[in-house]
């Protein structure tokens, strides 16, 4: 398992590498104008000299490698520069940012794999029924809906129709404090639409795992020997069933994070996204290239994720891969 990590921990250099030039270039390529983005109206009316200086001060005169090998130099030592558009060190921007993200895309991801898991597993009992025509159905339906699509629906639905659930924000409008109760009621429905909208790959990838298992010969088995068809399922054919599910939770990480970037915005949730947006938008190199090595990280430590699993699930994959 360790010599696994370290294999996979020295091939995520260079694809790090990589991801942070090609952000550098495409930046670079870009029609917006980082030094008008940072002076704003003032820029209107500012000299030449004052908008060369300031493009000096933010390193944008620099050659393209010049600044990505700056960058890079840098965040080797833990600096990782000003973000132009913020006004503040990047380090704090994240900082300030990805606990809520965070805590947004585990919630919402655990909603995806336990509901998922579960309702999978009651369709696969029987397969062609009530049950699992519905489910199936909503699943495919949900595989087509885009997640800011199902956040708007959300929205009009249970904070403006039924007012039962705050429309977005981590707080309520009169509060100037934040307490656990307030960021648990202000989760509930953007978790919900993000979870919801993961859900359906775990529904369909556990109830044909599922099904499948229940038509081997070891289950087979098992029932004929008696055991309670609790048991058979959850001991023998949910454990087979599980193991293509497992694979999916890697690849499931880019959707999870593109989901979480739209929910965020549509429900005004103070994760990364608007950073995001913000530091794209205004050619931000900096935070640009940090969001986007964060985010790569993420999908490669998913990726590890699954195989690990995998591998713990099913001892006779082994960790020699």
């Amino acid at each position: 398992m360790a010599r696994m990590a370290g294999r996979r921990a020295l091939l995520a250099v260079p694809v790090l590498l990589t991801v942070t030039f090609a952000v550098f270039a495409v930046a670079a390529a870009s029609p917006f104008d980082p030094v008008k983005a940072y002076t704003g109206s003032a820029g209107l009316t500012a000299s030449q000299e004052n908008l060369d200086q300031i493009r000096a001060n933010l390193g944008v005169d620099q050659p393209l490698v010049t600044r990505w090998w700056d960058w890079l130099t840098s965040a080797l030592t833990g600096d990782l520069g000003d973000s132009s558009v913020m006004r503040q060190p990047v380090a704090d921007v994240i900082a300030e940012r990805i606990g809520w993200s965070a805590l947004l895309a585990l919630t919402a991801f655990a909603l995806a794999i336990v509901l998922g898991t579960a309702l999978g597993v009651l369709a696969a009992r029987r397969r062609g029924g009530l049950l699992d025509r519905c489910v199936s159905s909503l699943a495919y339906t949900l595989e087509a809906a885009p997640a800011f699509w199902l956040g708007l629906l959300a929205i009009w639905f249970f904070a403006l129709e039924l007012g039962v659930l705050p429309a977005g924000g981590l707080t309520d409008t009169a509060s100037d404090t934040v307490t656990a109760g307030q960021v648990a009621t202000h989760l509930v429905l953007p978790a919900a639409v993000l979870g919801v909208s993961q859900l359906p790959w775990f529904f369909l990838y556990v109830r044909q795992g599922v099904g499948d298992a229940l038509d081997e010969d070891p289950v087979r088995g098992a029932r004929a020997r008696g055991l309670a068809e609790s048991t058979v399922l959850l001991g023998h054919a949910l454990r087979s069933g599980m193991l293509p599910m497992l694979t999916l939770i890697g690849s499931r990480v880019p959707e999870l994070i593109t989901g979480a970037l739209l929910v965020e915005t549509v429900f005004s949730w103070p994760g990364i996204a608007a950073a995001t947006v913000q530091a794209a938008t205004s050619v931000d190199f900096p935070l640009l290239a940090a969001l986007t090595v964060l985010a790569t990280a993420a999908v490669l430590l998913g990726n590890l994720l699954s195989d690990l699993l995998y591998g713990l699930a099913d001892p006779r994959v082994g960790f020699h891969g």
